[in-house]
This record gives C-alpha cells, structure tokens and sequence, in this order.
C-alpha cells in the first residue's frame, strides 16, 4: 500500500502521530491520551486473532509496553500511525496463538459418571480455524501470498485494510469510496477463500512433513 506524505493525512492521524513522537520522549501524559484513543481498536485486532477474551486483555497490555519502548523509533514516512500500531498488535497477536500450538495441551477422554458436561474430546473436535488461526500455522509468508492471489483485487484489497492495517468494514468503504454493503461482500467472500485456500496449504504441509518435496500447483488455482 502506498504511504502517503504526513501532511497528507487526516487530521486523526496526525494527532497520533504527534501522541506517538511526545511518547518517544518519555511524555507519559501522551501516551496515556494514546492508549485512550487506540485501545479499543487494537483490543478488536487483538480479539480477530486470539478469541479468548482474558488473553486477549492480557495482551494488549503487553502490546503497549511494547509500544511505549518503540515509540521512539516509528517512521512517519513508512506508515501511518494506526497502522503501525496494528502491525505491533496483529503480529503479537499472532505470536501468541504459535506459543499455544506448540505446547501440548492434556484433556482427559474420560469423565465421571455423574458428570454430565460435555465431552472435552468431542469439543475439541468440533474446534474450526479461522483464517487467522490457520495464518498463524502456516510456515512462512509465501503460503498466504500464494493464497492471497487467489484473491479478485477488491477483495485482496478489501481484505488487507481490514485485517492488515485493522480499519473497520465502514472505514474500508470510505478509504476505498464504495458502498459499505460492497465491501462487506469483498471481505466476506475474500475470507471465504482465503481460509479454504490456507486449509488447503496447512494441511498439504502437515502431510508432506518429513516427506521429500515436490512440486507444488498453485494453491489458489479456481478461487474466485
């Protein structure tokens, strides 16, 4: 995406990006006006990702130690503020579902007699990835670039505002100046194949691990 010249950006952006420069120096008053005016945005990023509630709120508050330590290095010239600090809480986000799958997790297949809950196997079972999840399975960016092709170019464009730089579905219609219902169908049919498209990767990789490579079509081929 091209990034535009400061003085070119809205006015909320701007006032961020002045938060995030008196942050750098070590202005606790800015930042705190900064976690105020982004925290329920990156809180909604956070939560796309990793969908349990009290981890996600634990991590938000981590991203934003990791914020006030790197607020001094943001560059107004790569990117606007917002989606810098999107990128911050998306890819911690995503490092922390890569944590949680590499850890075994016990759940016992038997229960009491008298206990009549649900079968903790059986919810596991019944446990569907989104495209994130699976995103954050796949072995290197190359899959979902692959996958991302497959894409119409509304509905790669679509999806990158809205889960790359974490603009919600009205803001992508305004960036975008198409009709809300529009892009709503973009992103909507755009994860649609996206998520069959990286099932497709994640598990070909699953089942070729240890297995000598060879050669791969094109994982989007027929997506629409």
């Amino acid at each position: 995406m091209t990034v535009t010249k400061s003085d070119d950006w809205p006015q909320r952006s701007k006032e961020l990006g002045a938060l995030l420069a008196r942050a750098g120096l070590g202005d606790r008053r800015a930042f705190a006006a900064l976690y105020e005016r982004t925290s329920g945005h990156l809180f909604a990023v956070v939560l796309r990702i990793q969908r349990d509630r009290a981890l996600a709120e634990e991590l938000l508050q981590d991203i934003f130690v990791n914020v006030w330590k790197a607020a001094a290095g943001f560059d107004a010239a790569q990117s606007q503020p917002l989606t810098w600090l999107t990128s911050i809480a998306r890819n911690r986000a995503i490092d922390s579902l890569r944590r949680a799958q590499a850890q075994p997790r016990l759940v016992s297949a038997s229960r009491d007699e008298d206990d009549d809950g649900p079968d903790q196997t059986e919810a596991l079972a019944d446990e569907s990835p989104g495209p994130l999840d699976l995103l954050s399975r796949a072995s290197d960016a190359r899959l979902l670039s692959l996958c991302m092709e497959g894409l119409s170019a509304q509905q790669r464009q679509s999806v990158a505002l809205a889960f790359y730089d974490g603009l919600s579905h009205a803001e992508v219609a305004e960036h975008l100046r198409q009709p809300l219902g529009t892009v709503k169908s973009w992103v909507r049919r755009g994860l649609t194949t996206l998520k069959t498209c990286l099932e497709r990767a994640v598990h070909r990789d699953e089942g070729e691990a240890g297995a000598p490579s060879s050669s791969r079509g094109s994982l989007a081929g027929g997506e629409a």
